[in-house]
């Protein structure tokens, strides 16, 4: 609630700035709405048709007594404040949101309250009270209009027309559905549309509303006073006083209270109490939260709570109007630090329906009708709207929606509260997510009279006990054991919380009454009581999870006015770390929350707040948080997610009642007034012509006043001197318009002025609005996924997690479907991208049907791609993509396809140039879309699709990581080396192909594929690729490839395989340039290959700047032949980049760890592939080696461990190890044990391979660097290394055992791939 804007402008110390009553004016007659004139002329518009000629036509459909007719301020007192400028037309639709309403003495005529609000373009609040009750009519003239309508009703149902337009506009479809069923009960119904009214048999009554206009929400007071207002015009007799005493008492002799202070003043028949909270408490709420948490239930409460702190669309819905305004009103209060930001109208009048059409976030209620049923609403967008289905207690909630923090300990906390005032907390029907298009109540009317049945057993809302508690509480009272437990469990220090909740509410139920007070003021103070319990409860959860907010704002500005001015460009909260910092479970929830607009203004108000005064909600949390810290009162530790109860609810309470019992102020008391005699005399039943000479100016003679004028002058004067120093105020104001994002200047519909000019002024807001946001969005995206490199450029903050990266395109995918719901004409399914997409999808498959009938013979593509050595390129196809989401069974509604095609384009950088693809059509935009829809804004939609082409420069896998279970297609192709191999082999090959999420298996790749693809015209003596489907593997890691050795030419030299992810797109090169075979190389049939994404070929160069590392590879061909042959000798590493490499080998997997685990990717490419691990040491062990003899096979690393290990091995038979140390003893046996488990596996990995298996199974059980002083000690080393190797030199070898020990810190895991088979 905006707490600061009570205290803006001239005198804002009176309690009420206006009274004023709206009704019927008899001198001009029944006008039809204007405003509903207004709505007929836009959707005739829409339609085509011509707009002035629907607009005069009259609807003889409705009964007359069903009809909207325009309602007009009879009178307003005072004319007008200076502070507060009274908006007529806003007032009077807000006061009767339907119009006036008829009745006939057979009708229910019962007053009703309701209260609405108005929210100005600053952001300042207004308060209205309104009294609705039906009064007489007396003009002959209005008796005789409705007798005509009513004949003419008649006489056109008795011919009716022959045809009816239809039109199946998701607008049309609610208005009907408002203005279904309005009768209180079917019978009486059914008479009227017999009989209709007939002026001689029926009398006729009409609504009227008294209504006070205040800033500040004293809705029981003003509630008070307008009742007893009404009371006196219906009474026997006539009021003590004329009302012109009691309204100008109001208006001019009751001040506000002051904060801290309560005050009395007089009704017509009862003082009236109301009390303000002082400066450090919660702000003012005096609507009624146990009455919303009744007709919730308190689970569907903090459902819908947790949706506005997130800032969705709200859609509350119920019949009556107060109910409405109490559960927005409760809901908004609950936020407390933070405030709504976006559009706030409680009350939404039904001539402005066409604003749910509104793409950005809103918290909006609608009057329902008895009997409409939830399925007959048709919104125009629901892919993120939370409904809220008041009198029906249950809601329907977004998709993907993060649960409140502690939810279910939270729920339980508000649950005794509720309970220790005598109030069952009922849980209300379970929240409904969209899953299914069945998904509303079947039988509303079934469910409504469970729910009164439920009621009227369990009458929670008149503060009793529910039955059930009651009768528990009598059996643990009358039971003398259980009494001695309890007794017990006091002594030892053990609350048994629920039967002291019990307790407390009977105990707080018997005494009522007592202290003097009468049941109202009882049942007031009760209320009072239990508001600031529950929003307690609710501002204790923000204090301790923001806790620490402070440290975590960046305050960069020098002084006000540079900040101001650039605002945009500015980091002022450092996301990162303080996700960082909070427990796991809070990270779904938080990650969302940080990014609202509510919290960015919050964290705006508090950089602010050096250069001005502390905006009041932040001045009180930021008093509570520094309480907090002085008593210590906090998580244990910093990431602990233990549930903290709130620790002041009894002194908060404490001092609600200690105000309410000593009263502060009285005002002074109702009087007589100077006024003509013989005016406005009392007649029963019919509200007085008030004297407006009295009521407009107020008493010049009161202290009070005069106390007023002077402190103004001074508050001016001191204005004035200031007023150079500061920023000028318009300037400012208009900077922080600007700086705070979309929604801000679009809070509240502007009521007073609906021509067409303005509703298309207010759309042309919501386009620029939208294109703002895709911008901010799309920067966002880059600089944090550019992470380093940005910062570099000075971007701000670097590192994003995979939780905000996730956060950011979920907020990206809302904005989508938001702009593609803008003026959307005709609504099908909850989403309006999926829709969009299904239509277009429906006539591209039309247009292929009919080519592929023409005669006309297609040519092969395939000739030019398939001639290199690389996979041929995916086609790009909107519709293929969408195939490929329809055909993924795991998701189940339309907004889920949406959302999954948004990311899969996103993962494949075609999101711009798709949906460039969906609205070349334009027939079909038009078709879908009116005029006014952003979609039909050329200029702006090209600005649109050019954002989203910005975020082609990074990569993301935001599909492939967020559907793990789905089945996908991968295609393989092995790349022989044609210059050294005729690319046969007759051997049978395989394929193993492994990711993050697991691995396909082996595979055996057909011969006959072999024979096929040497054979074919198409595939020359290149490739031999396979198409496997499996579970999504994720990013891809390794591939072991080998064959079996079958057949003479069992020798295969092969370059690379290539394997692409089908639906992705992505492909991955794992290059070998290795023979497999016996006799040849290393003598392996299988080698584990690592892998690196391939770039297209079509982005490489753009791409180049921006793009993150590459990740490592297996080690290249060129790599191996410098090692291992005579001819490499000029290209071999010298000692010291040797040691550089192996430093940086192992630094580079320290640096893995050191990430968050969810950010760390393969270990596997740091162990195995180019520049890691297994490659440094191999060049380690390499350097002096005599590899290479003359007319004799090829000796590698792993010949010179075998004969190490057969040196021990023989040793210890001999007994010559037995003298050595026990560990040195125990480390022998394990390099024993180690090597032989890889020599004795079924897997013929070759002796690179082998030792590669060494080196990975050392690191992992943490025995290299024990085991190195075994292999230098050995007498082998002499025969097989020079001097001058690294491996003989002492100093070196110490050097690389304390590099490797360094890993000993770190749980390192190796992929399956790498040990299967391998037995210890």
């Amino acid at each position: 609630m905006s707490g600061s804007s009570a205290f803006t402008g001239a005198a804002p110390c009176r309690f009420a700035h206006y009274f004023v009553i709206c009704g019927i004016d008899t001198e001009t007659g029944l006008e039809p709405d204007e405003l509903a004139a207004l709505y007929q002329w836009l959707e005739a518009d829409r339609q085509g048709r011509d707009p002035d000629a629907a607009a005069t036509g009259e609807n003889f459909e409705q009964s007359p007594l069903k009809r909207t007719f325009k309602s007009k301020v009879l009178a307003r007192y005072p004319e007008n404040v200076e502070w507060n400028p009274f908006d007529q037309d806003a007032v009077n639709m807000l006061c009767m949101p339907k119009g006036l309403s008829f009745r006939t003495q057979v009708d229910q005529r019962d007053p009703q309250f309701h209260s609405f609000i108005i929210t100005k373009e600053d952001g300042s609040r207004t308060y209205g009270f309104v009294h609705t009750f039906y009064e007489e009519v007396t003009s002959p003239q209005i008796c005789s209009a409705m007798q005509t309508l009513y004949q003419m009703h008649n006489a056109e149902h008795a011919n009716p027309p022959s045809s009816s337009s239809s039109s199946s506009s998701s607008m049309d479809s609610l208005a009907s559905s408002l203005d279904e069923a309005d009768s209180p009960t079917s019978s009486t119904s059914s008479s009227r549309r017999a009989g209709g009214y007939d002026s001689s048999r029926d009398t006729l009554y009409v609504s009227k509303a008294l209504c006070l206009i205040a800033p500040m929400p004293f809705m029981h007071a003003c509630r008070r006073f307008l009742s007893q207002l009404h009371r006196a015009v219906t009474a026997a007799t006539a009021p003590p006083l004329p009302l012109e005493s009691y309204v100008h008492n109001i208006l001019y002799e009751v001040p506000l209270p002051a904060p801290g202070r309560s005050l009395k003043f007089h009704g017509v028949y009862e003082p009236i109490i109301c009390q303000r909270p002082g400066l450090g408490e919660l702000p003012l709420a005096d609507f009624p939260l146990a009455k919303a948490f009744s007709l919730l239930g308190v689970e569907n409460l903090v459902q819908v709570f947790t949706c506005t702190l997130l800032e969705m669309q709200i859609l509350l819905y119920s019949q009556d109007y107060q109910r409405l305004m109490t559960v927005a009103e409760g809901i908004t209060t609950l936020l407390f630090p933070f405030q709504w930001q976006h559009v706030y109208v409680p009350i939404l009048p039904a001539s402005l329906l066409h604003f749910l059409d509104a793409p950005v976030p809103y918290l909006m209620g609608l009057q329902s009708k008895e009997g409409t049923d939830r399925s007959k609403l048709e919104l125009p967008q629901e892919a993120n709207l939370c409904f809220v289905d008041i009198d029906n207690h249950y809601i329907e909630l977004p998709e993907d929606f993060p649960h409140f923090p502690n939810k279910t300990e939270f729920i339980q906390e508000l649950s005794e509260v509720l309970l220790s005032f005598g109030i069952a907390a009922n849980t209300g029907a379970p929240p409904r997510t969209r899953t299914s298009p069945g998904s509303a109540p079947s039988t509303p009317g079934r469910e409504r009279k469970n729910v009164a049945l439920r009621q009227l057993e369990d009458d929670g809302r008149n503060g009793n006990l529910a039955g059930e508690e009651l009768a528990v509480l009598e059996l643990l009272q009358g039971n003398a054991t259980l009494e001695r437990l309890q007794a017990l469990t006091k002594r030892t220090g053990v609350t048994v919380a629920r039967v002291d909740a019990l307790r407390a509410g009977v105990k707080a139920q018997s005494t009522e009454g007592q202290g003097g007070r009468t049941a109202a003021e009882e049942e007031e103070l009760k209320n009072a009581k239990l508001n600031v319990q529950l929003r307690e409860v609710f501002a204790s959860r923000f204090t301790t999870m923001f806790a620490d907010y402070e440290a975590f704002v960046i305050q960069s500005a020098p002084d006000l006015e540079s900040w101001l001015t650039n605002r945009e460009q500015m980091h002022n909260f450092d996301k990162a770390s303080f996700l960082s910092d909070q427990p796991e479970p809070y990270l779904p929830f938080l990650s969302h929350f940080i990014e609202t607009q509510m919290f960015a203004t919050f964290i705006d108000n508090k950089i602010m707040s050096q250069w001005e005064d502390k905006e009041p909600l932040l001045r009180v949390f930021d008093s509570r948080i520094d309480k907090a810290r002085l008593y210590n009162v906090r998580a244990p530790s910093l990431r602990s997610s233990s549930y903290q109860r709130c620790s002041i609810l009894k002194e908060s309470a404490q001092a609600i009642e200690q105000r309410l019992m000593k009263i502060d102020h009285t005002a002074i008391h109702p009087h007589l007034l100077d006024m003509k005699i013989g005016q406005g005399k009392y007649e029963q039943g019919f509200f007085p012509k008030l004297q407006a000479d009295v009521l407009n100016t107020g008493p010049t003679n009161n202290k009070w006043s005069h106390r007023t004028a002077t402190a103004q002058r001074r508050k001016d004067r001191h204005r004035q001197q200031t007023e150079h120093l500061q920023l000028d105020n318009d300037l400012k104001e208009k900077y922080m318009q600007e700086a705070r994002s979309l929604g801000k200047n679009l809070r509240q519909p502007k009521l007073s002025d609906l021509s067409p000019a303005v509703i298309a002024q207010t759309n042309w807001k919501f386009v620029e609005g939208l294109l703002k946001e895709c911008r901010m969005k799309t920067k966002r995206m880059l600089v944090e996924k550019m992470g380093r490199e940005a910062v570099e450029l000075g971007h701000g903050e670097a590192n994003i997690t995979g939780l905000e990266e996730n956060t950011l395109i979920a907020s990206l995918c809302d904005l989508l479907e938001r702009i593609w719901s803008h003026g959307l004409q005709v609504k099908q399914g909850k989403s309006a991208l999926w829709s969009h997409l299904l239509h277009y999808q429906a006539r591209e498959e039309r247009l292929e049907q009919q080519q592929a009938e023409s005669p006309e013979s297609h040519v092969p593509e395939r000739r030019k791609s398939d001639c290199s050595i690389s996979m041929p390129s995916p086609r790009v196809s909107l519709i293929q993509d969408m195939r490929h989401i329809q055909s993924m069974s795991e998701i189940k509604t339309d907004v889920g396809r949406a959302r999954a095609w948004i990311r899969l384009s996103l993962e494949k950088k075609v999101l711009s140039q798709h949906l460039k693809q969906l609205l070349s059509r334009q027939a079909l935009t038009k078709k879908l879309y009116k005029r006014y829809a952003f979609l039909r804004c050329e200029e702006e939609k090209e600005q649109f699709l050019f954002h989203l082409l910005s975020l082609n420069a990074v990569d993301y896998f935001c599909f492939t990581s967020v559907f793990t279970t789905i089945m996908i297609p991968y295609r393989v192709v092995i790349i022989p080396i044609k210059k050294l191999s005729n690319a046969m082999t007759t051997s049978n090959p395989w394929v193993c192909v492994s990711g993050e999420l697991g691995d396909s298996g082996i595979m055996q790749i057909p011969k006959n594929v072999l024979e096929m693809a040497f054979d074919s015209a198409f595939r020359p003596h290149t490739q031999n690729f396979t198409l496997f489907k499996c579970q999504n593997l994720g990013k891809l890691t390794t591939v072991q490839l080998g064959h079996d050795n079958a057949g003479l030419l069992a020798k295969w030299l092969v370059d690379c395989v290539m394997v692409r992810n089908e639906i992705t797109g992505h492909t991955y090169r794992f290059p070998c340039g290795r023979w497999l075979g016996k006799g040849v190389d290393d003598g392996s049939l299988e080698r584990v290959l690592i892998g690196e994404l391939v770039v297209p070929s079509g982005e490489e160069d753009p791409g180049k700047n921006c793009r993150t590392p590459p990740l490592q590879r297996s080690p290249s061909q060129t790599r191996r032949i410098s090692i291992t042959s005579l001819s490499g000798r000029g290209c071999k590493p010298t000692s010291g980049q040797i040691q550089d490499a192996i430093g940086e080998a192992v630094n580079n997997i320290l640096k893995h760890f050191s990430k968050p685990e969810k950010e760390r990717g393969s270990l596997t490419v740091l162990l195995c592939g180019e520049n890691s691990l297994v490659a440094a040491l191999e060049q380690f062990f390499y350097h002096g080696f005599k590899s290479a003899r003359l007319f004799q096979k090829t000796v590698f690393v792993w010949d010179f461990v075998e004969k190490a290990v057969a040196y021990m091995e023989s040793a210890d038979q001999m007994g010559d190890l037995q003298e050595t140390a026990e560990p040195l003893g125990m480390t022998c046996q394990s390099l024993c044990h180690y090597v032989n488990a890889i020599n004795s596996t079924s897997r013929n990995i070759g002796k690179d391979g082998k030792f590669q298996l060494l080196v990975c199974l050392g690191a992992r059980d943490r025995l290299l660097p024990q085991w190195l002083p075994l292999l230098v000690e050995c007498p082998v080393i002499l025969r097989m290394y020079e001097d001058t190797a690294l491996l003989r030199d002492r100093t070196t070898v110490n050097a690389l055992i304390g590099v490797l020990e360094t890993l000993h810190d770190f749980p390192i895991t190796l992929e399956a791939s790498l040990v299967k088979g391998i037995d210890l």
